[in-house]
């Protein structure tokens, strides 16, 4: 399984991206540039250039025609994907660090950081059809959730609520209408650093700085399965279709890196049978801590970013598809 390598980024990727169709990847750093690939080959179809910070976050709809994208620069920016033409910008207080399409792609939600005195934000603005005279400048709805910082954030089935990560490690439902938390549970021992939502987004995968990733009921937060490792995890996905595979990624923080040797800090994606709980298999090739993991929607590739400003594109072999695991 050799990977290819796509080198757009000077510095370390924190978020990756496929679309609906699984043909194009896209990427952010914390260079101020968003970059789209093509996925079977790692060509680069283009790159959108308009933010003047780090870009956190980026979110594509299901029709591949708008990408929206947050920045510690303070906004948010709706791209049109095939030209690179900035559609809409909207200006915050706090940097944005983290946004998502609805699942119609009627909605973007987007979470601001507290900051310099202003409390975090999840936002709701209304992108209907795309068009720059249509895109509301004002939100929707405005949430000033109460209690720890909320590090992450998805939508629900149907759009009914909206799932969210805390610095403290639980996770909350909040009604995207009224603002008010429906329930919450605390799941984790330490910040939740990444969340990916399920295909029929019943149920999501979170994982932590506490070192595990756990597999959550999206109605009742009920916790139903733990990937326990050996060292921080910064993100996790699920595997659709083709294996009962989650993969997870992290290792030791940046900061520690340059006393460390690549093995020692076990950066690589680690590869977990999703209903037994039991690790299958590691990938190999970062030079730093992985950051961020995407799956291909029909799951014969996945893609990771790491602190190393590389993303890895893995084309599973033949036999992956075959694999049977022996209890």
């Amino acid at each position: 399984m050799r990977p290819i390598l796509l080198q757009g980024h000077e510095r370390s990727l924190t978020q990756i991206k496929y679309n609906r169709e699984g043909d194009l990847l896209f990427s952010v750093s914390k260079d101020h540039v968003v970059n789209a690939w093509f996925s079977h080959n790692g060509e680069r179809l283009g790159t959108y250039e308009g933010h003047i910070g780090a870009v956190w976050t980026v979110d594509v709809n299901s029709t591949t025609t708008l990408l929206v994208s947050g920045s510690a620069d303070n906004t948010a920016k709706l791209w049109d994907v095939s030209n690179g033409k900035c559609l809409k910008s909207w200006e915050f207080n706090t940097a944005v660090r983290r946004v998502q399409f609805s699942e119609d792609d009627k909605m973007i939600l987007l979470v601001t950081e507290p900051r310099m005195g202003f409390p975090a934000t999840l936002q709701i603005f209304n992108v209907e059809n795309g068009a720059t005279e249509t895109v509301s400048s004002e939100p929707l709805t405005v949430i000033h959730p109460e209690g720890p910082k909320i590090t992450v954030a998805a939508w629900g089935a149907l759009n009914k609520y909206i799932v969210a990560g805390r610095e403290n490690g639980s996770v909350a439902l909040i009604d995207p209408k009224t603002g008010d938390c429906i329930s919450t549970n605390k799941v984790h021992e330490a910040t939740i650093t990444d969340l990916q939502m399920s295909a029929d987004r019943t149920y999501f995968i979170t994982s932590s700085k506490d070192k595990s990733a756990k597999i959550i009921e999206s109605e009742f937060l009920e916790v139903l399965k733990t990937y326990t490792t050996d060292t921080p995890l910064n993100s996790a996905a699920i595997m659709p279709k083709v294996q009962e595979f989650v993969v997870v990624g992290g290792g030791q923080e940046a900061m520690d890196v340059t006393r460390t040797s690549s093995r020692q800090g076990k950066f690589e994606c680690r590869f977990w049978h999703k209903i037994l709980e039991e690790e299958v298999g590691r990938v190999r090739g970062h030079f730093g801590p992985i950051n961020t993991i995407a799956i291909h929607p029909d799951g014969r590739s996945f893609a990771s970013g790491g602190e190393d400003g590389y993303v890895r594109v893995h084309h599973f072999d033949d036999d992956f598809f075959s694999f049977k695991f022996q209890i």
